[in-house]
Parts: C-alpha cells; sequence; structure tokens
C-alpha cells in the first residue's frame, strides 16, 4: 500500500508526524478515510477516534476534539484543539470533557454559542458511549 506524509498536530505539540497507508478521521460530517493520493478535501473535526495506520506498526488510536482536516493528493495535515492517545484517556477525563462541555450550554447568553456548545455536549456524549460499547478506555481497540 503506498504511504503518505501525515502531520497531526495540538497547541501543545506535534503529536505525529510521518509516513502512513491509512488515516481514519473523525469528519463533521462522518468519518473518512485517507489513502495516498486523495482528493484535496477540508472537513472540520467531531469530537471522535482519529486512526493511524502505518506499515508493520499497529493502529494507532487518538482522540481528537476540535480544529479541521486538510486531505491533499501529496499528505494529510490535521489541526486539532485537542489529541490524546486512548491509551491516556480515562473515564475520569472524558467525564471532566462532558462537564465542561454541560457547563459551556449552562454558561451560553447568546443562542448560536449555546447551540454550538450543545452540539460538542452531544458529541461528547456520543463518543463516550461508543467507546463504553465497544470495550472501554485505552488501546483495546481495534478496526476502523
Amino acid at each position: 500500500m503506498a504511504e503518505f506524509p501525515f502531520e497531526l498536530v495540538s497547541p501543545e505539540k506535534l503529536v505525529f508526524s510521518g509516513q502512513v497507508e491509512h488515516v481514519v478521521v473523525p469528519g463533521a460530517d462522518g468519518e473518512f478515510g485517507v489513502m495516498a493520493g486523495h482528493a484535496p478535501v477540508i472537513s472540520t473535526l467531531k469530537p471522535g477516534r482519529l486512526t493511524i495506520f502505518a506499515a508493520g506498526q499497529p493502529a494507532r488510536h487518538l482522540f481528537v476534539r476540535g480544529g479541521f482536516a486538510e486531505a491533499r493528493p501529496d499528505g494529510l495535515t490535521v489541526l486539532a484543539e485537542l489529541a490524546i492517545p486512548l491509551e491516556e484517556l480515562d473515564a475520569a477525563r472524558l467525564a471532566q470533557e462532558i462537564q465542561d462541555a454541560e457547563e459551556d450550554v449552562a454558561d451560553a447568553t447568546v443562542e448560536a454559542v449555546r447551540l454550538t456548545a450543545q452540539e460538542r455536549l452531544e458529541r461528547l456524549r456520543e463518543f463516550q458511549a461508543a467507546l463504553i460499547q465497544s470495550g472501554g478506555f485505552g488501546g483495546s481497540h481495534s478496526g476502523h
């Protein structure tokens, strides 16, 4: 399978940079896979699991939230507000993310801000439910 350059960047650091065969991105309009030669696409991210497939290595799974992905025929760049390897994400941290989102909804005084916060809260709850259904937290996830 052809490889292509992929970078995952968060405000704190360069999370991943290297050659990959396939990346599954949680786009706002649904998950999408990127392989070498992908048509140009820009998508916002929804909170969810980003999966990296590199030759000869186990799949890497990360929780991402906020930001966007830019796929090009010559590579993929994902800029995420938050990017945490799933093995580092625990139930308490996700619960805190949900609590923060609930507070954002409660504190919003502008309807558009409240609706955006409500969407984020719903996506976090969906992600939490998906993690629980797939066997919990940590690196035990496989597939895409």
